[in-house]
């Protein structure tokens, strides 16, 4: 949920850049390009959340708390 709404802030952002930028030059931000910083910051963000929690839950707690220093 989170890397979804950093994604959907980032491309915020980069649309206010884009219009500003756009005073003094030409850009313009593709719709494919939206659609794939918002997919991209989701995957990552749902793989480096649920993959060490994956990870952590397969531990035993007992076994867990003795190796922690």
């Amino acid at each position: 949920m989170m890397a979804s709404m950093g994604g959907i802030a980032g491309v915020l952002f980069a649309v206010l850049i884009a219009r500003v930028v756009n005073m003094f030059f030409t850009a313009e931000i593709p719709l494919a390009a939206v659609a794939a910083g918002v997919s991209l910051s989701t995957v990552v963000g749902l793989f480096f959340g649920i993959y060490p929690a994956r990870q952590a839950a397969l531990l035993e707690p007992i076994e867990a708390l003795r190796s922690e220093n």
